[in-house]
């Protein structure tokens, strides 16, 4: 059971419950069915009770002399209880008595205090103002040495040690008998009688000096930083460890040791102070994948093979990991997987091994070349063996592959020269098949182009004869439409004239004078006359013994038109 963790401690360190907060992973058992089936783990780990090791005792559950906690008043509240302290146990108090003034001496501003050798012990001012000097005041017994802040994390004088840190740091002090303790969130006023009371660091929690890393993955598992302390001997430069700090992130933890005994550290802030427990390792708890060769690995016909797998694993014990002694989790995979594939391989042929190429989840389960040896070995074997073997150092394997594999000797030279001749000719054949290929496309392409092309021309000319025929059925009905319009303007123009020669006939029926009659004959002569142009010419009939009076009325016409 953990004590009472005051603000001197490292409460967070202490946590309830088992060294391991993690359940036991299981092994896997194979089935019939080539499952995996779950069963408990039976591997026991020497560990202790959460915050053992890392437990602080609090430096001031007892009653120290000359020592007062800063409490809630402050600074100076505690300055007085340690200056009551002094007085009551018979020695010199640390409160000067002395009152300011307002007109000269040194000055003492408010939040300060004033520092005054007296004769080799400390005196202080609290009281803002000025203190005037000798000859006015008694000083010569006094040295006035300046002013340090009140909010300041260290003031040693003379023996007077103050002490104050935030809530992010940390304060390492050393007492007159050499006991380390820490402070935080907190500080002490002490006055050294029988030794002194030496800050040896103050650290900021947050942002610690050192960064660890995983040197396989480079993953940051977290932050530390060491206080030391010299040797006691003037002559010995040497210096110790008397504190670790450990700042963890989420999802990481840590492994202490005394003797034979484990603890886990959560994520989180810690310290230690206890010079037997050293820190084992520092571990990530999240999946990590890598990369892994291995060595050279004999067949059964003795050609050398080597290698390369894809390893991905994740660290749930992290106590049995460190009681194994191995540093990372990869360092423990590495060496069983080594174990694994030699046993494995030393079984088989070359001519088996380069049947297959790679293993891997895609191709696990399909099973499509059953001559294949090298994949059903690691199916059947490796797998099964490396989750079983890691589950005993707290991994689970999530997923193993080997991506590569290199043959040596003189066999593995000859063998890859002919797949590298093997390999030439299928990249040729493929060239050749791609280089057919794309003119095949290219002719088809053209084709198709062709194609569009007629079957435009073909649209353009139906288009064109469409146009056509439609032009000359229009034009041929505008034809018939205007022949029709142009005979039965003639009809009409036909009927109109008949129509009106025989009103005019009737007219001329109509009239009975003889003289009317005959003016009208002579007015259609003249009419005729007129009709055959002014360019005519007449001959005359008489002499040929013709009697024509046309003539003569068509002579008379004349000579009227050449009157004209």
């Amino acid at each position: 059971m953990t004590g009472p963790v005051s603000d001197f401690g490292d409460a967070s360190t202490v946590v309830g419950g088992r060294g391991s907060a993690y359940p036991k992973n299981p092994a896997y058992e194979k089935g019939s069915d080539d499952h995996h089936k779950i069963v408990s783990a039976s591997f026991e780990v020497p560990h202790i009770e959460a915050g053992v090791l890392t437990k602080i005792e609090d430096y001031f559950a007892e009653q120290h002399p000359f020592v007062v906690k800063v409490g809630k008043d402050g600074l100076l509240a505690a300055l007085q209880e340690l200056d009551l302290e002094l007085r009551n146990s018979g020695h010199d108090k640390i409160l000067s008595k002395k009152h300011p003034t307002d007109w000269i001496g040194s000055e003492v501003n408010p939040g300060y205090l004033g520092l005054i050798n007296h004769g080799g012990l400390p005196k202080l001012l609290t009281r803002p103002g000025r203190y005037p000097g000798s000859p006015i005041r008694n000083w010569w017994a006094r040295k006035y040495v300046g002013t340090v802040s009140m909010s300041d994390s260290v003031i040693t004088f003379k023996g007077l040690t103050v002490v104050q840190v935030s809530q992010n740091q940390a304060a390492v002090v050393s007492d007159p008998q050499n006991h380390i303790f820490i402070v935080k969130n907190s500080g002490f006023v002490a006055f050294g009688i029988a030794g002194s009371y030496d800050v040896l660091g103050i650290v900021d929690q947050t942002h610690l000096a050192r960064v660890i890393k995983d040197h396989v993955t480079s993953a940051v598992l977290g932050y530390s930083q060491e206080v030391t302390m010299p040797a006691s001997n003037s002559n010995n430069k040497q210096t110790y460890v008397v504190a670790t700090f450990l700042n963890i992130p989420a999802n990481n933890c840590a492994i202490l040791q005394k003797g034979d005994d484990l603890e886990l550290l959560p994520a989180g802030q810690h310290c230690i102070t206890n010079p037997n427990v050293t820190l084992r390792g520092l571990y990530t708890l999240g999946e990590n994948q890598f990369e892994m060769p291995t060595k050279d690995i004999f067949t059964r016909d003795q050609v050398p093979v080597s290698l390369t797998l894809y390893l991905k694993w994740q660290l749930t014990e992290p106590l049995k990991l460190a009681t194994h002694g191995y540093q990372t989790p990869y360092d423990a995979l590495r060496d069983k997987t080594q174990s694994i594939l030699t046993q494995i391989v030393a079984h088989l042929d070359y001519s088996s091994m380069v049947k297959a190429r790679s293993i891997g989840p895609d191709n696990m389960e399909e099973g499509a070349d059953g001559s294949s040896q090298f994949l059903d070995a690691l199916r059947t074997r490796a797998m099964d063996d490396l989750h079983v073997a890691a589950l005993e150092y707290g991994i689970v394997l999530k997923d193993l592959a080997v991506i590569d594999r290199q043959f040596k000797g003189e066999i593995a030279s000859t063998m890859d020269h002919l797949t590298k001749r093997a390999l030439q000719a299928q990249v040729e054949a493929a060239n050749v098949d791609r280089e057919n290929s794309n003119k095949v496309k290219q002719e088809e392409g053209t084709l198709a182009v062709a194609r569009i092309k007629a079957k435009a021309r073909n649209t353009e000319a139906d288009s064109k004869a469409y146009s056509v025929i439609a032009e000359a059925k229009a034009e041929a009905e505008r034809v018939r439409i205007a022949a029709e319009a142009q005979a039965q303007a003639t009809k009409l123009a036909a009927e109109a004239e008949s129509e009106a020669i025989r009103i005019k006939a009737n007219a001329d029926a109509a009239v009975v004078d003889q003289f009317a009659r005959e003016m009208e004959m002579r007015r259609m002569e003249v009419r005729r006359v007129s009709a055959f142009g002014n360019k005519a010419v007449f001959v005359p009939t008489e002499g040929m013994g013709v009697a024509s009076p046309a003539m003569a009325g068509l002579a008379a016409g004349l000579g009227a038109s050449l009157h004209k």
